[in-house]
């Protein structure tokens, strides 16, 4: 069942976006070879503890989530595990999920970031991955349909010659991490649910360099590209308005060409 969020819901999804950005901000300062991505996760819990809020994804799931961010490094594509043992290197490209919950509402964002100088393939591949969600965002209106949205990303990937990830998938948000409906990274304009005023939803582009195949590792969460290319992630919190879309996750002054 999806639940329409009031103007007040929408306000506290926002709160929680805030807090989330200024996480994402923060990690980017302190993302550099040498760092690891317990360090990381360290800095985002102290972040979130700070504004009043608690990370959504910190006992999460079975087996419970053991940390506050996801850390994927390159091949990785989503759900690393942060680890003392995981050192940031030279040249990788380094993606983080965080979730934030506050007064009863979660936020869900995450980002690709350079690893000092990265090769002007992998540069690509996280821009793209960027532009998938730009692109469809620009289509989150009332009276569209979720697979204009999903279409949208699939062809703007595939154009590169990316793969496009598609067992693991955007998600309604709300009082709960995950809720309904799902938002795949492929479809068919013109099919699937009607978007409406209220939806808060969370859309997130996982996008391979190689195919789109993927498999998990033996820690039952981390998800990797089956021919061990990279792949890259970006996400954003939203909800459909008679406006249009309202980011909910971003940063002031943070577009689709960054900060």
């Amino acid at each position: 069942m999806i639940h329409l969020k009031s103007a007040f819901e929408i306000n506290q999804i926002a709160a929680a976006g805030h807090i989330l950005a200024d996480v994402l901000s923060v990690l980017e300062e302190q993302i550099r070879p040498g760092i690891t991505t317990a360090d990381l996760d360290k800095i985002a819990r102290e972040k979130i503890s700070k504004a009043g809020a608690q990370p959504s994804f910190l006992g999460y799931g079975q087996p419970p989530f053991p940390a506050a961010i996801c850390a994927s490094i390159d091949a990785e594509v989503v759900h690393g595990i942060p680890n003392s043992k995981r050192t940031l290197e030279e040249g990788s490209i380094l993606s983080v999920d965080v979730g934030v919950y506050l007064n009863g509402y979660h936020a869900d964002a995450a980002r690709t970031f350079a690893v000092g100088t990265i090769a002007p393939e992998s540069t690509q591949l996280v821009e793209v991955t960027r532009t998938c969600f730009w692109e469809a965002i620009r289509l989150a209106v009332p009276g569209n349909r979720l697979g204009d949205l999903s279409a949208a990303v699939q062809t703007c990937a595939e154009q590169h010659g990316y793969g496009v990830v598609r067992e693991l998938t955007g998600h309604g948000i709300g009082k709960n991490l995950h809720e309904e409906p799902d938002l795949p990274n492929y479809g068919r304009s013109g099919h699937g649910l009607r978007l409406e005023p209220g939806m808060v939803l969370a859309m997130e582009p996982m996008i391979n360099m190689g195919t789109r195949r993927i498999m998990m590792l033996e820690d039952g969460w981390t998800i990797v590209t089956a021919d061990g290319k990279p792949s890259a992630h970006y996400e954003n919190t939203f909800a459909i308005t008679e406006k249009g879309p309202l980011i909910l996750t971003l940063q002031a002054g943070e577009s689709e060409h960054g900060r």
